[in-house]
C-alpha cells in the first residue's frame, strides 16, 4: 500500500506518517519544493498543509495553500484517493444553534479575520466537485497531542506550565472549543481514505471543553491556573459527530483525562530543550 503525506514536517502530519507507517503503508513524504512537480501514482494522498496564525498577513497565500494548490494536485496527479484537511472553524458563526453536521448550511462573513474560513470552504468546494468519490473532505477542530507545537491555546499553556507551573488565562472562564486528539485524528483519517461512504466528514469529539475545566485539571496537578478579569467569552458551538460514530463507531478521548498524560509530555520536552540549548 502506498499514501502520500502533504505537510509532513507538520503536528497532524508527522503523527500520521507514523500511523500509516505502522499499518503497513509506504509512505512518501515530498516536500514543498516537489509538491508543485508530483508525478506517478501516489496512492492514497493526505492534505494536511495549511496556514495557521499568520493567515491574517498572507491572505493570497493563504487562499492558495488551502485551494489553489489542492485544486491543481486533483486535476494534474494520479491518486487512489485524496483527503482534505479542513476546519470545523468554518462553523464558528453557527454559535447557539445546533446546525454542525456536514451537511448543514454555513454562514460566513467574510471579513479580514474569515479569510481562513472561506479559503477552506473553496478548497472544500474544489475536492467536492471532483468525480471521483475518493476525494473526501475532512472537517477538523483543536487537535491535541504530547508533541503539538506552542502557538495554539492549549500548546501555549502547556508550555507557560511546564516552564514555571502557573499559567493564566486572558478569556473568560466560560469560554470553550472542541479538542480532538490526534491519536483519533490519524486513526480516522486512514480509515475515510480506505472505506469511507461520504464525502465529508466532522473530526471532533463532539463535546466542547470550557476554559474552566482545563483550569481545574491543571489546578489537581498541583499548578496555578488563573484568569485575567473581564476575559471575553468566546464559546464554539458544538460539533455534530454523529456521523462518524454511526459509520466507525468512534468514541473520542478525552482531553481532560489526557490532560495529565500531556503536562508530563511538556515537562519532558522543556527539560530537554534546556539540555539541547
Amino acid at each position: 500500500m502506498k499514501a502520500t503525506v502533504l505537510g509532513a514536517s507538520g503536528f497532524i502530519g508527522r503523527n500520521l506518517v507514523r500511523h500509516l507507517q505502522s499499518a503497513g503503508y509506504e509512505v512518501a513524504t515530498p516536500g514543498r519544493h516537489e509538491i508543485e512537480n508530483l508525478g506517478g501514482p501516489l496512492g492514497r494522498v493526505f492534505y494536511c498543509i495549511g496556514m495557521t496564525g499568520n493567515f491574517r498577513d498572507r491572505p493570497l497565500g493563504t487562499v492558495d495553500v488551502h485551494a489553489g494548490l489542492p485544486g491543481r494536485l486533483l486535476e494534474q496527479t494520479d491518486f487512489e484517493s485524496f483527503v482534505y484537511f479542513s476546519s470545523t472553524r468554518i462553523y464558528a458563526q453557527a454559535a447557539g444553534s445546533n446546525e454542525t453536521s456536514e451537511t448543514a448550511p454555513i454562514a460566513v462573513t467574510p471579513s479580514a479575520d474569515t479569510t481562513y474560513d472561506l479559503s477552506k470552504m473553496l478548497g472544500e468546494a474544489l475536492c467536492l466537485s471532483h468525480e471521483q468519490a475518493g476525494v473526501k473532505v475532512i472537517r477538523l477542530s483543536n487537535v491535541y497531542g504530547p508533541d503539538q507545537g506552542t502557538a495554539t491555546f492549549l500548546g501555549s499553556l502547556l508550555e507557560d506550565l511546564a516552564g514555571t507551573g502557573q499559567t493564566t488565562i486572558r478569556e473568560a472562564p466560560g469560554s470553550s472549543k472542541d479538542y480532538v486528539a490526534v491519536d483519533d485524528v490519524v486513526q480516522l483519517a486512514e480509515r475515510i481514505a480506505r472505506t469511507g461512504r461520504h464525502r465529508t466528514y466532522n473530526v471532533a469529539s463532539g463535546q466542547p471543553v470550557s476554559h474552566e475545566e482545563i483550569a481545574e485539571a491543571v489546578r489537581n496537578e498541583g499548578l496555578s491556573c488563573t484568569f485575567t478579569p473581564g476575559g471575553v467569552r468566546r464559546a464554539f458551538p458544538q460539533i455534530n459527530i454523529e456521523r462518524i460514530r454511526t459509520e466507525f463507531g468512534f468514541s473520542p478521548r478525552s482531553l481532560l483525562k489526557d490532560l495529565p498524560a500531556l503536562l508530563r509530555a511538556a515537562g519532558g520536552n522543556a527539560a530537554k530543550s534546556r539540555v539541547d540549548s
